[in-house]
């Protein structure tokens, strides 16, 4: 499994070079905060922090095609790919599958690493830290309100994605605090 999970990382840290997104601090955010869920739910951190780094695979690519909204089926179809290197069983495979499918709730989670790995993801933008480093260096919008309206956006998104009670109160401090500052801009 530890040689899957580097060559994972590989790919994925390739991927994010090349086309400049998902932001490392977000990616290397989300697969602690996925390994912290997994210890504590008792789950299999192995799988989890596959799907943390898989869930993204194919984001940056899609970003910079205009194509966002298709990054979760071309990241499936990318992994779905990629497993095939490995002799991993049919399990395996569709639990890791579904953390890449199921990361922004819109899918079922089949299995606890899918839904930790979702709720994982969520951190990317429901964390000042977070959100204010990619203020700062975000290059992609036009214009600081497009960037706003973005960020609002994901931040509703990842609110209603949250699943996990204990996140969702870790989480409030900051997604009030953010959604007050975003208000504020646009006055």
């Amino acid at each position: 499994m530890q040689e899957i999970i580097l060559k994972a990382r590989e790919w994925a840290l390739e991927e994010i070079e090349r086309n400049l997104y998902p932001k490392i601090e977000g990616f290397n955010f989300s697969n602690k905060k996925g390994q912290e869920l997994a210890e504590n739910l008792g789950a299999d951190k192995d799988l989890v922090l596959l799907g943390t780094i898989l869930m993204d695979i194919k984001l940056g690519e899609c970003f910079q095609e205009g194509k966002i909204q298709e990054h979760v089926q071309r990241s499936v179809i990318a992994v779905k790919d990629f497993l095939t290197k490995f002799e991993l069983n049919k399990e395996t495979k569709d639990k890791i599958i579904n953390c890449v499918e199921a990361h922004h709730g819109k899918n079922p989670f089949r299995c606890k690493e899918a839904e930790i790995c979702a709720n994982a993801d969520c951190y990317r933008f429901i964390n000042t830290r977070l959100f204010l480093i990619f203020l700062k260096e975000d290059d992609t919008f036009n214009t600081f309100e497009e960037l706003i309206e973005f960020l609002d956006g994901k931040l509703e998104e990842k609110w209603k994605t949250l699943s996990l009670n204990f996140c969702k109160e870790e989480l409030e401090k900051d997604y009030k605090l953010l959604k007050e500052l975003i208000k504020r801009t646009q006055k």
